[in-house]
């Protein structure tokens, strides 16, 4: 029994000696070349070649992980790969990354590769347009020409340029807002309904906030449309307690898209592939309304005759005020304007804008949203760093590679 004491004794000294050695061991640390290839990998999505390591290992070792992760950022790998289906959830109601390539997506991976003011997003009078042999042109009524890039595997990062996207869509100039008045936001966002799928996507892709988050029942109600029943199942309080927290402050914003629709056949269409981006210039009129805003903005129009009628694209913020204001709105702008362009600067100058895209690539990249005191310091440095340097995209996602680069 003495034996037996002793030697569970010596078992358990050499067992707390080992687990007392595995504790104090010194952590392996992560060399130049491991951080550039994660770098690498996180960007690119693909592991650099034996030149491009070389390179960038040797601006970290040299304390330039930056300039490393910019010089990734040239690779075809990230415009193709992780820019596409970062980009695309934006572009559909799904949110499906996947999706087939589309002038929503192509013209923000244009915007990022030609370092763009990216809050330009939303407001200007561009769409990139691909290159290749058997791709089809541009259409206003097909989504042919992106679908045929991507299945050629036409290289993204130089074969993209950019055109007025007045004179693709047939459109005024200053109608244009950037990828809010491509074909594929209006085939996803103004097909049928009312437009008020426009304003709800944007917010939430955006501003990373969907309705239930931006509901404020103390604006005023005074331009909620006539579709919008002031006593749903003979109640007013749902009205005043449910409704009004999303609609007070919906329809007066969203009313900048009053002269827009997305027109398709829906007999030989059902599913409107093959429909454009409809828009009522000065001179033109609706044959419902008579004047230049959109029919369905008549929708249901006596459900509560008494209601707003739209007679114009001039728009107000009415969240400027009220719990929203902590969206972080441009002091600089007026909160108000007509069309959709405005409503795209007003959106895009928000601080909510730049926070939500800084926790968005910090997501993509990282492989994770942002988690502890650490993650959340990185995400304020990355928002400072877009204000401080032109809102460059690509930036913001070489500072997320470095700091998840490892130790």
């Amino acid at each position: 029994m003495i034996h037996r004491a002793v030697a569970q004794n010596a078992h358990l000294l050499s067992l707390t000696l080992v687990i007392s050695l595995l504790l104090t061991a010194p952590v392996a640390q992560a060399t130049s070349r491991d951080q550039a290839k994660r770098i690498h990998d996180r960007i690119a999505g693909v592991p650099p070649d034996a030149t491009m390591l070389d390179t960038m290992a040797g601006m970290v070792a040299g304390g330039d992980a930056l300039g490393a992760a910019l010089l990734a950022t040239q690779e075809p790998g990230f415009y193709n790969v992780t820019l596409k289906q970062h980009v695309t959830p934006w572009t559909n109601e799904a949110g499906d990354g996947f999706a087939p390539l589309n002038d929503y997506t192509a013209t923000v991976i244009g915007l990022v590769r030609d370092n763009v003011d990216f809050r330009q997003i939303l407001t200007t009078d561009v769409l990139y347009v691909g290159s290749g042999a058997g791709i089809p042109p541009y259409s206003a009524s097909s989504n042919a020409h992106y679908e045929a890039l991507e299945t050629n595997g036409v290289d993204l990062s130089s074969s993209l340029s950019p055109v007025a996207q007045s004179s693709l869509q047939g459109i005024p100039a200053n109608a244009a807002a950037g990828v809010l008045t491509s074909r594929q936001a209006a085939r996803a966002f103004l097909v049928d309904g009312t437009n008020r799928a426009m304003l709800r996507f944007t917010f939430r892709n955006h501003l990373c906030r969907d309705l239930e988050q931006i509901q404020d029942t103390t604006r005023i109600p005074d331009r909620i449309r006539q579709d919008v029943s002031r006593s749903p199942g003979g109640d007013s309080r749902i009205f005043l307690n449910g409704c009004i927290g999303c609609h007070a402050g919906m329809d007066p914003f969203i009313q900048s898209f009053a002269y827009y629709d997305y027109a398709y056949d829906k007999s030989t269409d059902p599913d409107a592939e093959n429909g454009a981006l409809s828009y009522n210039a000065a001179g033109d009129s609706d044959p419902v309304t008579g004047t230049r805003v959109k029919a369905k903005h008549f929708n249901n129009n006596t459900t509560f005759a008494p209601g707003y009628v739209t007679v114009d694209d001039h728009w107000d913020n009415y969240w400027r005020t009220g719990p929203n204001a902590l969206l972080g709105w441009d002091s600089a702008l007026t909160g108000n304007g007509d069309g959709a362009r405005g409503f795209g600067e007003e959106i895009s100058h928000a601080d909510a804008f730049t926070q939500c895209h800084a926790e968005r690539v910090f997501t993509t990249v990282c492989l994770r949203p942002p988690e502890d005191a650490a993650d959340r310091a990185e995400v304020a440095a990355i928002v400072a760093d877009l204000r401080a340097n032109g809102y460059s995209l690509r930036r913001a996602f070489a500072q997320s590679a470095v700091y998840c680069m490892g130790e």
